[in-house]
């Protein structure tokens, strides 16, 4: 009481104070919007929806995209230099990506100030981009290298995930462990064998720091940031060096300094048939084209960014996947009964081949229709280079920027029906049992058009092999305090990672 007796005596003796708070009130009363929709005020454009929004950007961002039917334009505050049209649009997302693909290169509003993707293959555009992409396919399509991978997920299933599991199950402790770090070890470690050549052994019982692990975190939240944060207080950033230019700064030092020490490793170990990605690019320097110090930033560039590619967007999915399961025991009853109708040909405790995989189609329905509602990279940016009118009718070029919203396009009744909320598997199926495939640009957890994930085919396998490896075996039980929410990332991890406690099956070895 005596704060408010306070306050009411200070506006009593400055009544100008108190007539300025009635006028703003009035005109925020007059011109806040009852559509739904963000409000573009001037001076500071839609910063004051975006921060009131900031701990549910994705979930704000569906819901106007719902009261605006697919598209809107948001003003940036001044200095800002464009404004954005967000979309959940297929019809833009096809036109962009695929039809006039060219006039959307890969180049960022903000390179300058966040270049920690280098001129791997999510940022090169051009030559460079071709280039990787051809190497990369050819390696994804040289059977020694997939049935390496296939070699090597069994094993590091085998030897490292299941009994790691099998050990918090028994434990007999209660405690809840976070399946989401879980799963980004996991899927950490694969990468790592497939991109570097060996195993760092961050999927232990111990949970070992990793710092590399640690500053690719920093960095996907930095990198998300940089879309939501006016440019001139960013620019203030990089000339103070605070805030998340710091942070950017600190954990790039790590990241350069792991993977040079990754790369000598792998030099150190080269041998006649092994096959990795660093590997093959270190044997086509000369069609590269760099030597010194150009050559191991590109090495640096490329790898980083495959590892960002195979971590967590694997990682993502794995983890949004078993917490629908635990809302959804039916889905999980159809899994089960899917893998006894097709048990792998080397016995209960082996593994299955991607012929075996390949079987589960009910499985592979699961985790689309998972993917549709949590695709592992969340939102996309695009700048036209030339003049555009997008099919919505909106114009786009240098002062007006495109975000594609993947997480809001799967949850548009617009696009995917009235169900569209719904985690149901069976949208995925013909009547006759098949799997139904969608267009890319519906379907946009792999991307569209020409950059469609190159890794798509393996990526499924992984994730199937997972499943497969830990469902029959393990029932997982999401902790009763648990909170889970998207972490604003460039990446769609949960923001407290995955709280549960594991416990055995009475089938176990049913793999």
């Amino acid at each position: 009481m005596e704060v408010v007796s306070w306050l009411l005596g200070f506006l009593g003796r400055y009544p100008e104070l108190m007539v300025s708070l009635a006028c703003f009130l009035l005109l925020f009363h007059r011109l806040k919007r009852r559509d739904g929709l963000p409000t573009n005020w001037p001076v500071v454009g839609v910063l004051p929806a975006i921060t009131i929004n900031a701990g549910r950007i994705h979930e704000w961002l569906t819901e106007f995209l719902r009261a605006a039917g697919l598209s809107y334009v948001i003003k940036g505050p001044w200095g800002s230099p464009v404004d954005v049209i967000v979309t959940a649009d297929p019809a833009n997302v096809a036109h962009v990506f695929t039809a006039n693909f060219g006039n959307y290169p890969k180049g960022e509003e903000f390179a300058e100030l966040f270049d920690v993707l280098g001129d791997g293959i999510f940022n090169a555009d051009g030559d460079s981009w071709a280039f990787q992409r051809r190497k990369a396919h050819a390696l994804l399509s040289d059977a020694r290298f997939r049935a390496g991978v296939a070699a090597s997920t069994a094993r590091k299933l085998r030897d490292g995930l299941v009994p790691l599991l099998d050990g918090l199950a028994a434990s007999g402790s209660g405690a809840a462990v976070d399946l989401q770090d879980v799963f980004v070890r996991l899927t950490f470690d694969l990468t790592a064998m497939f991109v570097f050549g060996f195993d760092p052994g961050c999927l232990a019982a111990d949970f070992p720091h990793v710092p590399f692990a640690a500053a690719m975190d920093t960095i996907e939240e930095v990198l998300f940031y940089r879309h939501v944060t006016p440019v001139p207080w960013l620019r203030l950033q990089k000339f103070l060096k605070i805030g998340h230019i710091k942070k950017m700064g600190n954990a790039r030092r790590v990241l350069d300094a792991s993977i040079a020490e990754f790369i000598s490793l792998r030099r150190e170990r080269a041998a006649e048939g092994e096959v990795d990605l660093l590997t093959s690019y270190l044997a086509c320097q000369d069609e590269v084209g760099k030597s010194g110090a150009d050559f191991h930033r590109f090495l640096r560039d490329t790898t980083f960014n495959l590892m960002v590619a195979g971590r967590d967007t694997t990682s993502s999915a794995l983890t949004w996947f078993f917490w629908l399961l635990t809302k959804h025991p039916d889905v999980e009853a159809k899994i089960l009964e899917e893998l006894r109708a097709h048990p792998p040909s080397s016995g209960a405790d082996g593994h299955r081949t991607a012929a075996e995989l390949k079987q589960l189609v009910y499985l592979h329905a699961a985790l689309s229709e998972s993917l549709r509602l949590y695709p592992p990279v969340p939102f996309e940016h695009k700048a036209a280079a030339r003049p555009d009118t997008l099919p919505s009718g909106a114009r786009v070029g240098p002062s007006r920027r495109v975000i594609v919203s993947f997480y809001s396009m799967g949850r548009m009744e617009a696009v995917w029906g009235k169900d569209c909320s719904e985690f149901r598997p069976e949208r995925w199926l013909t009547a006759a049992g098949r799997f139904r495939h969608e267009p890319s640009y519906k379907f946009v957890a792999f991307n569209v058009g020409p950059r469609t994930c190159l890794g798509r085919d393996l990526a499924y396998s992984q994730m199937k092999a997972v499943v497969a490896a830990v469902l029959p075996r393990f029932r997982v039980e999401v902790d009763a305090g648990a909170v889970v929410r998207p972490k604003l990332s460039i990446i769609l991890h949960m923001k407290d990672g995955l709280k549960v406690r594991v416990h055995k099956r009475e089938e176990d070895g049913l793999a």
